[in-house]
């Protein structure tokens, strides 16, 4: 399945863009953003959304019932497994949504579910910290450019799209 894409300099928030997107009749689609104002995480708290990381929403039709829990740990694995490729720690989940390494976060994973016009989709929105990490008290964050240096947050975009691309059609 071919995902229509929307490169953006700024906005609120990617999730946002999505909804506005299945609202103009899009069925499916992915958004990029060089800086998100508002990014957000479960339950209504905020993502910092520091230069320099990669904050994307991903966007389909759910044509079936589906379990939450079975697809938030669909895309948590996704998103591991194309990361685990740019660098040599081992990326652990932290349920129901997080990814760490070292016990440290680096990337969050939030899922919308839309209803609009009889259909049903689901919005996923990815923030990775790519270049920097926010300081968060008692959580600890981490950033990949520490373990890999040479690190492309365009090259990983293109990566979790062209693997979206071509396993969407599975769920």
């Amino acid at each position: 399945m071919k995902l229509s894409t929307f490169y953006l300099n700024t906005t609120n928030s990617t999730n946002d863009v999505a909804i506005k997107k299945i609202k103009q009749g899009l069925n499916n689609g992915i958004v990029i953003s060089q800086i998100q104002k508002k990014g957000r995480g479960r339950y209504g708290s905020k993502w910092v959304s520091l230069k320099g990381n990669l904050f994307l929403s991903i966007f389909y039709k759910v044509n079936k019932k589906f379990n939450l829990k079975k697809i938030t740990r669909f895309h948590c694995l996704k998103i591991k497994k194309i990361l685990s490729k740019f660098v040599n720690m081992k990326i652990k989940i932290k349920p129901p949504n997080d990814l760490l390494i070292d016990k440290k976060k680096f990337c969050g994973i939030l899922q919308e579910i839309i209803n609009f016009k009889g259909n049903r989709f689901i919005i996923v929105g990815i923030g990775i910290n790519i270049r920097q990490s926010p300081n968060i008290k008692n959580y600890p964050t981490t950033h990949l450019s520490i373990y890999n240096d040479k690190i492309n947050k365009m090259i990983i975009f293109k990566k979790i799209k062209k693997c979206y691309e071509s396993e969407l059609i599975c769920i």
